[in-house]
């Protein structure tokens, strides 16, 4: 990086990162699960997983909204010397940080079906479709403001996906034609 740039990554494609393996490995999850009879019975326990993927998605896309807002709203323009991180590498340094956590979460569904089937795993799936949501409404503000959003890479923390965390003081704002990806962190066409 020349002359004080820093490392950029958008803060869509952070949050976005999450989305498809956390609702695959719940959709897997709730899948297997429902094989299992459990202790409450099928019926009950998709009925909770129901409930527990609503509730998921819920708190997923509304946590932590004012702080981003408050982000997004004090974002300063990116230096002409600051390096843009391609979509593919913020997507991949954020599933390397949570490979673990991800198998970890997928285990906990899969063993939570012999009490209650499938509704962990539809939890899971519930905070995967939580994280396309907030990466939705992140896109609509880049799109509204006219203006992409990014953040430090070397203040998203060791897994690479706290884009709001502690260290997170301000984010960086580009034109919509900055990087590789289209607002809301999807692949641009």
């Amino acid at each position: 990086m020349a002359r004080g740039g820093q490392g950029l990554a958008r803060v869509a494609v952070v949050v976005r990162a999450g989305a498809a393996p956390v609702w695959w490995f719940g959709v897997f999850a709730a899948g297997i699960g429902v094989l299992v009879p459990g202790l409450t019975g099928r019926r009950i326990g998709v009925m909770a997983g129901a409930v527990l993927f609503i509730v998921a998605a819920a708190v997923v896309t509304y946590s932590r909204r004012k702080r981003y807002v408050a982000l997004v709203r004090s974002a300063a323009r990116a230096s002409k010397h600051d390096v843009l991180q391609d979509r593919a590498v913020t997507i991949r340094n954020w599933r390397r940080g949570h490979r673990w956590w991800l198998l970890l979460a997928f285990v906990a569904a899969l063993g939570s079906s012999f009490v209650v089937p499938a509704a962990g795993g539809m939890l899971l799936a519930g905070a995967g479709v939580g994280l396309w949501l907030k990466a939705g409404r992140l896109g609509r503000r880049e799109r509204a403001e006219e203006a992409l959003i990014w953040v430090r890479v070397d203040w998203l923390g060791r897994g690479a996906g706290a884009p709001v965390g502690k260290p997170v003081k301000a984010f960086r704002a580009t034109g919509v034609a900055a990087g590789d990806a289209a607002p809301g962190g999807a692949r641009r066409r």
